[in-house]
């Protein structure tokens, strides 16, 4: 019996460490993968023969039209641009979503900074995590309201929802370990607990009511 007993501890110790091994290596593999494969995807869009060429000249072509994006003759021409793109249906909408999804991420108009913690239903005890995107639905006629966009767990993907400023609480939380919590499915922990914020904060957030 002590042969299968210490045989039996040998194989789920190499279980152990086998697992360990795939916890370890997994998350670096796919997180290497992405990297190499949005590297080699930059770095093609020139094709230049020189490995990284394409990915430097790409790097410093978007910090020159960003730095050209700064200088008022280039505003007045951009400004014409989007003109021209609002008039057009469906460039409109192309353009439109995209210029305001890249900049709620990280344009100047951030709109993934407040977190919240949401009653999804009054009195009950379920409570649900997103961030606020709009802080008056006026133009909706929906006084009171503030849109919360919720990012699904393990997917790029989310749902927006209206709901009145009393069933909204803003956290005093980081808007990145927020996101990072939710997309996770709560399995990533958050470095300080997400405390509800003071008061005064939660006034400053809430829309004005007509």
């Amino acid at each position: 019996m002590r042969p299968k007993t210490a045989a039996q501890g040998v194989t789920r110790r190499l279980l152990t460490y086998f697992l360990r091994g795939i916890v370890f290596l997994t998350p670096v593999g796919i997180t290497a993968y992405i990297c190499v494969v949005v590297f080699r995807t930059i770095d093609g869009w020139l094709g230049l023969p020189i490995p990284g060429a394409g990915f430097a000249v790409s790097l410093g072509l978007i910090t020159l039209f960003g730095f050209l994006a700064s200088s008022f003759l280039t505003r007045s021409l951009m400004g014409a641009l989007e003109d021209l793109f609002e008039r057009l249906p469906f460039v409109r909408l192309l353009y439109s979503s995209t210029r305001d999804l890249v900049n709620a991420f990280v344009g100047e108009k951030r709109r993934f900074d407040k977190p919240v913690v949401v009653d999804l239903f009054p009195g009950g005890n379920a409570r649900a995590l997103g961030f606020v995107t709009q802080t008056a639905l006026n133009e909706l006629d929906m006084p009171g309201f503030v849109s919360v966009y919720m990012p699904h767990s393990y997917n790029f993907s989310g749902q927006m929802y209206l709901f009145p400023t009393t069933a909204v609480t803003r956290l005093d939380a980081n808007s990145s370990d927020m996101m990072a919590f939710i997309v996770s499915g709560g399995v990533t922990e958050i470095p300080a607990l997400a405390r509800p914020a003071t008061p005064d904060a939660l006034q400053n957030h809430a829309p004005p009511v007509a």
